[in-house]
């Protein structure tokens, strides 16, 4: 609760994105060793050169997601699952793609124990998304590209959003894209860091 209310100093004001990231236990999705900084402001490596992004930068994306209950939501970047047990308790329908076998294992095995029916993982080249499955109505990218991937932009949406850290490993810029009438439109919201987007549309 204290990591809540740090969130709300901090500025994030929408009260279901704090519900959700007070409920969601962040302790489990961190190596037994860090279990004692989960709540602290940073970002914690996770393995394989991966990493679980800063509480305020989950609960900010989740909240420029603008998310509603029922939505379908695309992740590209599973990581530890975190993110996507964050939107399942916002009562999403969350499809995953992570590209290393290894934490694919980890997070849908740890997600299925808590019983996050709402999300569904994949091991895949995240950059392609799922075309299978598409559209949808939200997209959240949690690694940063050299661009927005054509695959994705085709994936989402009439009236969908799309977060996307867009740059290069020492200078990137989370981008907000809207596709309104089959037009595509971007927001700048600021700085970002996040690992590399690798995959056939990334690095």
């Amino acid at each position: 609760m204290r990591m809540v209310e740090r969130l709300a100093r901090e500025g994030i004001s929408n009260t279901a994105v704090l519900r959700a990231m007070g409920a969601v236990p962040r302790h489990l999705f961190v190596d037994e060793a860090l279990t004692g900084r989960a709540y602290d402001a940073a970002t914690l490596p996770i393995g394989r050169g991966q990493t679980i992004s800063s509480p305020f930068t989950v609960a900010r994306m989740t909240s420029l997601l603008d998310v509603r209950e029922g939505m379908r939501v695309l992740e590209i970047g599973t990581g530890s699952g975190y993110q996507a047990a964050v939107l399942a308790f916002l009562g999403c329908i969350v499809h995953s793609v992570e590209r290393l076998p290894e934490l694919h294992e980890k997070s849908t095995a740890l997600l299925k124990r808590l019983g996050c029916t709402g999300v569904h993982t994949w091991l895949a080249d995240g950059t392609l998304g799922l075309p299978k499955l598409a559209p949808f109505e939200r997209i959240i990218v949690t690694a940063g590209g050299p661009a927005v991937p054509h695959p994705l932009l085709e994936q989402l949406d009439d009236n969908g959003i799309m977060l996307i850290p867009v740059g290069n490993s020492k200078n990137q810029r989370l981008k907000r894209v809207f596709r309104r009438a089959g037009s595509y439109y971007e927001q700048d919201c600021g700085p970002a860091v996040f690992v590399d987007l690798v995959g056939s549309h990334g690095w």
